[in-house]
């Protein structure tokens, strides 16, 4: 007879996911999804804030239903939270009057198996995941990585065939999230964790590239498979190799060619009033215009190369580097990032030429800076709520992405001197120069 082929652990077929927004309009946040988990390999999954990410992780936990779709577990349609999928999240998630054995325990309470067995599978977990001596310790008493070994011996207690990680490592200092994403594949690589899959969800290129056998690339609004990149580089991966390099370099393109795309598309809906704007900060910006325009970079440099001295971690760069797109001080293009005239103009000026050459792009190149500053222009006292503008956002974007994109903007309105916001009462107010 010949040989049955083997099933995916996991398969999510055209999965579509849609949110209603209080108007009545439909929000797509994931469109015709279809993706297999394979044993034996970690598939990541990449993508900028806002793409769904997370929400397709849910849905491959059966944490939530899909609006469209299927997802198959083991070739069989799944129907809510299973025994055989576990996940771990970005936030600790601990019980906090709990010790770390009772936390770990709680994951094998709803399985009815009988007490002894709990208790011995709980602390061959916590042995294996490095908290042994710590089990009568409470969250409390627990570092942030400590706190994070917690939720995966929670996770792997139960044997699960696939551990989904949704940013496991990002709410972690560098150093402690090195030291656990290390520790973790070394775990992998010698076959001692008890599932034959995984699937992470993360925003850094560097940990997919260094964690991942391949990855999908997320696009945005609404969320798509961008690409699809096999990394077949044998574990332990050496972030100095050139081919690790190669393929780094090869996500910053697809990234950054599809933040240009996504750029270029939501300038075209609703006048550019719903364009998603990075939450970042001026010195953040400056930053990096500083540092492009300087030496060895004289104004244009490969992201994947300022990077490797970027302590922030990838996400927040390109974070970075695309709202100084949106501003038009820099342009992104296959991977690297050349400043405009007017960001070498930015980069040399003192600080109240920049001020002034910042207003001057925020107005002409956010239309919804320059949308608040009419409002206010037009009203009496010159003054508006914020709830003046939140619906506008959200009729177009998630509920996130208007909450981020409003901070942006009064950040950048506030460093401009275009109009004031009072946090308290929520108000925004003209400036005198600007009525």
């Amino acid at each position: 007879m010949p040989a049955q082929p083997i099933l995916p652990v996991l398969e999510m077929r055209k999965i579509c996911k849609v949110f209603d927004r209080p108007t009545g309009k439909s929000l797509p946040v994931l469109v015709d999804i279809n993706m297999s988990i394979q044993q034996g390999e970690i598939l990541g999954l990449l993508g900028r804030s806002g793409s769904g990410k997370s929400t397709l992780l849910r849905i491959a936990a059966g944490l939530i239903e899909p609006t469209s779709g299927e997802v198959l577990y083991g070739g069989q349609p799944l129907k809510g939270p299973t025994e055989g999928i576990a996940v771990v999240f970005q936030t600790f998630a601990l019980f906090p009057w709990l010790t770390v054995l009772e936390n770990v325990e709680i994951g094998l309470d709803a399985l009815g198996l009988p007490r002894d067995e709990i208790r011995r599978r709980s602390m061959s977990a916590i042995d294996l995941i490095g908290l042994d001596g710590f089990q009568s310790a409470y969250p409390r008493e627990l570092s942030g990585g400590m706190r994070q070994r917690v939720g995966f011996a929670r996770a792997m207690v139960v044997q699960p065939a696939a551990l989904l990680m949704d940013e496991p490592f990002s709410a972690l200092d560098v150093l402690t999230a090195e030291t656990l994403r290390t520790d973790f594949l070394d775990l992998w690589v010698e076959r001692e964790l008890p599932t034959k899959s995984v699937l992470l969800v993360t925003h850094n290129i560097e940990e997919a590239v260094l964690m991942c056998d391949r990855i999908l690339v997320l696009s945005h609004n609404p969320g798509r498979i961008a690409a699809e990149i096999p990394v077949p580089l044998a574990h332990p991966r050496n972030r100095l190799d050139p081919e690790f390099h190669r393929i780094v370099d090869e996500f910053y393109s697809i990234v950054t060619s599809r933040a240009t795309e996504s750029i270029k598309a939501r300038r075209q809906v609703h006048g550019g009033l719903v364009q998603p704007l990075p939450a970042v900060g001026i010195n953040l910006m400056s930053g990096l215009i500083e540092a492009v325009a300087s030496q060895p970079y004289g104004g244009q440099a490969e992201l994947a190369v300022i990077a490797r001295s970027f302590s922030r971690g990838s996400k927040e760069l390109l974070a970075i580097a695309e709202a100084l797109q949106i501003l038009e001080f820099a342009e992104l293009k296959e991977g690297s990032i050349r400043l405009t005239a007017a960001g070498g103009v930015f980069a040399r000026s003192g600080t109240e030429e920049r001020k002034r050459l910042f207003q001057e792009h925020l107005l002409q190149f956010v239309p919804l800076a320059a949308h608040i500053c009419h409002v206010l222009s037009e009203r009496e006292g010159h003054r508006a709520p914020r709830v003046r503008f939140e619906p506008e956002l959200e009729d177009h974007l998630t509920p996130d992405d208007a909450e981020k994109t409003l901070r942006a903007v009064i950040a950048w309105g506030r460093y401009g001197e275009v109009f004031s916001y009072d946090a308290e009462t929520r108000t925004f107010s003209a400036n005198h120069s600007s009525t």
